[in-house]
């Protein structure tokens, strides 16, 4: 495929290759000239700042047309609506379990480790201080408890053009939804019609998103070396404790329990859904979203793993926003790690608090950079952890965003593989030129 050779090597390689000369690079500007250096912030403000954003910009700018394409495609080829509550019911069951699984994992590893014991205050006050600025902003964005009768009205959008406008992803998921039942009810020529126009709109959005994505590795190598310049190792040395717990965590949870579910529930070789899914998941690393990797994902579940489009299209869809394993995983570990690190011992009652929470947070979190903090401070609050805390893990978070979000898009595919065992696309369906035109 043309689309993933470029100079003789896949795309997904080029793309490691970009983040490791960035990070080379930028660790070398870091420790050899400075971050301080007029040149050093010229050309991180005004090149490859802007490079790495424009990347992220493309890509969100052609997310929302293709996640509501999508899903309402995806949901008019189920055919009827007992398939799309065969297929629906399967994937929420199994994001609660596989996010409940997650948490347990995390909340586990920070109980039995207990990184957050016996931090030098000096060098926690020099954190606070650090992480101050954008602490105040990320608590101001955040909720203040979680209702469940809220959260759920929340979910239903007075004006869906409103909410596509302030990018609320999971109103217009909904609204998505119902709009592909409906065209699934009324079934004519005018919806038919209808179902190819929005066809047509998900065939474009692809072929658009597959010309953005081969700018990635310049784009990834970019972003990396403002990250390593700016940053040096602090990026991945401060709160070792903290770091490793969450990633060994996050490790238990991708090369353990996904292993375990693809080969029993998914009939499948782990070795081969690995090996399938690497572009996604290296995309997923190096953007830190899963609704930026949704593109590269569906792409490699129709053309790598081979699943029923009107399945992948779905459960990938949904789940860029509503199954985030690792999100709910970190929020879990982040807090109990800040009630160490301040010496608030939780309750049972409590951690089982945090636990529903986390996994609730996982369903509501934005699919972007960062979402998950707002709902880590509304953990805070709720369990009475001071929530200037979350200065402390500021410094870090790009870092461990990079790692969840890999863990979000490879649990999507998990979920896909396994919702798409004994489902088959329909007969009259032939396979769409979009992955082709791409090729």
């Amino acid at each position: 495929m043309e689309e993933t050779q470029r100079g003789g090597l896949p795309l997904h390689v080029q793309m490691l290759i970009g983040f490791l000369i960035g990070l080379l690079g930028g660790l070398w500007v870091h420790l050899g000239v400075g971050p301080e250096t007029p040149w050093v912030q010229w050309l991180t403000s005004n090149v490859t700042g802007p490079i790495g954003q424009i990347f992220m910009r493309l890509l969100f700018m052609l997310v929302l047309p293709l996640l509501f394409s999508a899903l309402v495609v995806g949901v008019a080829e189920m055919g009827d609506l007992k398939s799309l509550g065969r297929v629906g019911l399967k994937t929420l069951l199994l994001t609660v379990v596989v996010s409940t699984i997650a948490v347990v994992i995390g909340i586990a590893m920070v109980t039995w480790l207990q990184p957050g014991v016996g931090v030098d205050p000096d060098v926690a006050r020099k954190m606070l201080a650090d992480g101050a600025g954008g602490a105040e902003s990320i608590i101001s964005r955040a909720p203040d408890g979680v209702e469940a009768g809220q959260f759920f009205l929340d979910l239903i959008p007075t004006n869906a053009f409103a909410a596509a406008a302030e990018n609320q992803i999971l109103p217009v998921m909904v609204f998505a939804l119902i709009f592909g039942i409906g065209v699934v009810m009324v079934r004519s020529p005018a919806t038919d019609q209808l179902l190819q126009t929005l066809t047509g709109v998900f065939e474009v959005m692809m072929k658009l998103i597959s010309l953005v994505i081969r700018l990635a590795p310049i784009a990834i190598a970019c972003l990396m070396f403002n990250l390593a310049a700016l940053f040096g190792w602090d990026l991945l040395v401060r709160l070792a404790a903290f770091v490793g717990v969450a990633v060994a965590a996050m490790a238990i949870h991708m090369f353990v329990v996904y292993p375990l579910i693809i080969l029993f529930a998914g009939g499948m070789s782990p070795f081969a859904f690995f090996r399938k899914v690497q572009e996604p998941m290296v995309v997923a690393f190096s953007t830190a979203s899963s609704n930026a990797t949704l593109p590269v994902s569906l792409r490699a579940a129709e053309t790598q793993l081979g699943l029923p489009r009107k399945v992948s299209r779905f459960v990938l869809t949904v789940g860029a926003t509503a199954n985030q394993n690792g999100t709910a995983l970190f929020e879990g570990v982040t807090v109990l790690f800040l009630a160490q690190f301040f010496g608030i011992e939780l309750s049972i009652t409590q951690q089982v608090v945090v636990m529903l929470v986390c996994i609730l947070g996982g369903i509501g979190t934005a699919g972007v950079p960062a979402g998950s903090l707002p709902v880590v401070a509304m953990i805070l609050v709720m369990v009475g952890v001071p929530v200037e805390g979350i200065g402390l893990v500021l410094g870090v978070d790009r870092f461990l965003d990079m790692c969840r979000t890999t863990l979000n898009v490879t649990g999507d595919l998990v979920v896909a593989t396994v919702v798409s065992r004994g489902e088959t696309d329909p007969v009259s369906l032939e396979p769409e030129p979009a992955p082709e035109a791409v090729r």
